[in-house]
């Protein structure tokens, strides 16, 4: 029996990747700015290698046991979907359509006849911002809030008290419906948010993200078709548009999140464990707030050891990242197209192992296909190997 957990700590990147001038990201490096600017003890990432990742800038003297590595995105963009499905073994060709100056006025009045409701915002801006700034008439006037961003994204955020969050969700799948072709973004995200007025705005655990369908077969349906388990712990349903899962936890935050992957590191089964950790990304990246950052970067790493300690031989560790979101990169409040890093480690490793530049997220998936005993590779090099 094998076990494979991959987890994904969302927008942890390792430095600018060649094409980060295309992307508007030059100088962007996640992880080494935040290593550099708050300096978090992260032991546990170092015994596995992160120190060995020269970009991350991580100094550590004690000894090495672990395979690192990064990993260039082939697919185009820096957002959440395209990331994890290049891992998951499918790469995005053509970049998911973005909405600099909203969306068109055509498409916003067929969904506001579609929804039976007027809309207000409909530009890109910050979530916490757009809700300082329209909450309230939002409460008054009952209109949901739809924005955007520099990522691939239809945001529609409602007060809990006017839209329960099923009736939110029914709005965003009435858009998931309505967004395709050229209007095809990446994700429509619920956004339900509670309080009082602004400045007391809160948004919520009840989140949502809906999907396209992966474009490609993924890691997780080669798992699920191979009778194994293969199981979603956050917001990894939501990516995959629930395909290619036996089993799944929509938990909430890291905290949860963390606390759900420990249930399943703590049970018997063969087959894919998948994690997202969005704190990095959401709470913190998207906030420029790198002490936050490193915070949550060190509650992770305490979290590790015992992470570790659960494994049983013959399972496998891998941990990444699904693109970049320099919280020290004050130009901006969006992604950043940089390298991932590669942390992979198995009970019994006893040196330190050079996985070098992946050319592609896929080779991650590659590596757990083959791990699991799997013939598929998605057109990439798994690195398996180097692990035994």
């Amino acid at each position: 029996m094998s076990r494979v957990f991959l987890t994904v700590l969302d927008a942890v990147g390792a430095g600018e990747l060649p094409d980060a001038a295309d992307y508007g990201d030059v100088g962007t490096n996640t992880l080494g700015h935040v290593i550099a600017a708050c300096d978090p003890k992260l032991p546990n990432m170092a015994a596995i290698g992160l120190g060995k990742i020269t970009s991350t800038g991580y100094h550590w003297d004690g000894p090495v046991a672990g395979a690192y590595g990064r990993a260039a995105e082939r697919s185009k963009g820096k957002d959440t979907t395209s990331g994890h499905w290049e891992i998951a073994g499918v790469r995005v060709e053509k970049a998911f359509p973005t909405f600099p100056h909203g969306f068109p006025a055509s498409f916003i009045e067929a969904f506001e006849q579609a929804i039976g409701h007027k809309v207000i915002g409909n530009r890109p801006e910050s979530g916490t911002v757009i809700l300082d700034e329209l909450g309230e008439q939002h409460m008054r006037d009952k209109t949901p809030i739809v924005y955007t961003s520099a990522d691939s994204v239809f945001q529609i955020a409602c007060h809990e008290e006017f839209f329960p969050p099923e009736k939110l969700y029914e709005f965003c799948r009435i858009a998931r419906d309505m967004l395709q072709g050229d209007l095809g973004v990446g994700r429509v995200i619920a956004r339900p948010f509670i309080g009082t007025g602004s400045g007391h705005f809160i948004r919520t655990g009840n989140r949502r993200d809906f999907s396209l369908p992966p474009c490609g077969r993924t890691l997780c349906d080669a798992v699920k078709e191979a009778g194994l388990e293969s199981i979603g712990v956050g917001k990894i349903e939501d990516i995959f548009a629930h395909r290619g899962l036996t089993k799944s936890d929509h938990a909430a935050g890291n905290p949860a999140c963390i606390e759900s992957l420990i249930r399943f590191m703590k049970t018997d089964f063969n087959g894919l464990c998948f994690t997202n950790l969005v704190d990095t990304d959401s709470v913190f990246g998207h906030r420029n707030d790198p002490k936050g950052f490193a915070g949550a970067l060190e509650a992770f790493d305490v979290w590790l050891k015992v992470m570790l300690e659960l494994l049983n031989p013959g399972d496998l560790m891998i941990i990444t990242a699904d693109h970049g979101c320099d919280p020290t990169y004050l130009q901006t409040t969006d992604h950043s197209r940089e390298y991932i890093p590669i942390l992979a480690w198995t009970p019994g490793m006893q040196k330190a192992v050079a996985l070098g530049d992946r050319k592609t997220y896929a080779d991650i998936g590659a590596t757990c296909a083959e791990w699991l005993g799997l013939p598929d590779r998605f057109g990439a090099e798994s690195f398996a190997d180097a692990l035994r």
